[in-house]
This record gives C-alpha cells, sequence and structure tokens, in this order.
C-alpha cells in the first residue's frame, strides 16, 4: 500500500547547484538537506520544508520539465508570487482549479513549479 510521496525529483545542468541552493532556500524557504556521501558525488541538491521534499539531481543534456511539475501547496500564495517577481521570474496566475489560488512559475534553470493554497467558498467566489 501506498503511504505518501517521499520525494519529488527534478533534474538541472551540471554546475547549476548554487542558482538552485539561492532559489529553494532564497525564495521558497526551504531548507538544504545534506545528501549521503556516496549520493553527493553525483551532484546535485535536496530539499525540505516540513513533508515536503524535493531532490535537483543533475543531468548532463538537461532539459527542463516544461510540463511536468510538483504541485505546492503553500500558506501566503501572494507573498510567494511576490517573491518570484521581485527575483525576476514569470508568475502565471490560474484560475482553473476550483477551491484554490494558483499560479505556475520556473526554477531558475525552467523546471515548471505550481503553487497553490486553498481558499474557502467566499474566497473562491470573491476571487473567481
Amino acid at each position: 500500500m501506498l503511504a505518501a510521496v517521499d520525494h519529488v525529483q527534478l533534474a538541472a545542468p551540471p554546475g547549476s547547484e548554487e542558482l538552485l541552493r539561492a532559489f529553494y532556500t532564497d525564495v521558497l524557504g526551504m531548507t538544504e538537506v545534506p545528501k549521503p556521501p556516496v549520493l553527493a558525488a553525483r551532484g546535485g541538491c535536496w530539499f525540505r520544508a516540513g513533508a515536503v521534499q524535493l531532490h535537483l539531481g543533475i543531468e548532463s543534456d538537461f532539459r527542463p520539465a516544461r510540463k511536468a511539475h510538483p504541485g505546492l501547496r503553500v500558506t501566503g500564495i501572494e507573498a510567494y508570487a511576490a517573491r518570484l517577481r521581485a527575483r525576476g521570474a514569470e508568475v502565471t496566475w490560474d484560475g482553473g482549479l476550483p477551491g484554490h489560488r494558483r499560479f505556475y512559475s520556473q526554477d531558475p534553470v525552467g523546471n515548471r513549479l505550481e503553487l497553490l493554497e486553498p481558499v474557502t467558498a467566499d474566497e473562491d467566489h470573491h476571487n473567481g
């Protein structure tokens, strides 16, 4: 029986670890998790925020995920949108999911990210 999603892995190009660290820690507010030494030798970075884990693995022929993406549930979605915009990231709002406010953006290597926040029925009607 499946119990939970342990982590989501995204790919990144060689040498992008510092960009990824700045984005996932400073912008998204995650904490870097040390990789086990045998895995650290491969490069990449792991991040955590509560039960959410994202792993960024190095891929020599990297192509960003433009459709596949993690959906990250947040509180204070407007603050996340402002933080992303302040760092030059595009924020594209999408009202197509009832009961949620959500937008799409990209990490610094071009991987698609969805950030979403549940809303009450009153908020959903007001924002719709």
